[in-house]
């Protein structure tokens, strides 16, 4: 499956992830963002984070205030800063998340028993 991922799209995750490394406002997203370097695939629900709760805050906060015509200096910034998170949609691998994340199977939820030809104590 990695193998149909390009290594152009690879390589501009990996621009992403240091991005997020440089400016993200959590220590641990930061240092998480930094695995993305060597993992960018196995990081992808990191960047789903990010994705996520920055569509969110421009779509609840910052649009609501701009076509209000309320939008003050201080939210204008922070919108600014969220708004290359959209820089994200082109990049990521969407096939390689329908297949990775959405079609194939999930873990089992419960308790698993135990193989029958193992005695348990």
């Amino acid at each position: 499956m990695i193998s149909e991922i390009s290594v152009l799209r690879l390589n501009l995750l990996r621009i992403f992830y240091v991005l997020l490394f440089a400016i993200s406002m959590l220590g641990a997203l930061s240092l998480l963002s930094g695995l993305g370097l060597r993992y960018p695939l196995k990081m992808l629900p990191l960047l789903f984070f990010e994705l996520g709760w920055k569509t969110i805050w421009l779509i609840r906060i910052a649009l609501p205030l701009w076509s209000a015509h309320r939008l003050d200096a201080a939210t204008a910034e922070t919108a600014t800063q969220c708004l290359p998170v959209l820089l994200f949609l082109p990049i990521m691998p969407w096939r390689y998340i329908f297949e990775t994340y959405l079609k194939a199977p999930g873990a089992p939820w419960g308790i698993a028993a135990p193989p029958r030809n193992i005695p348990t104590r």
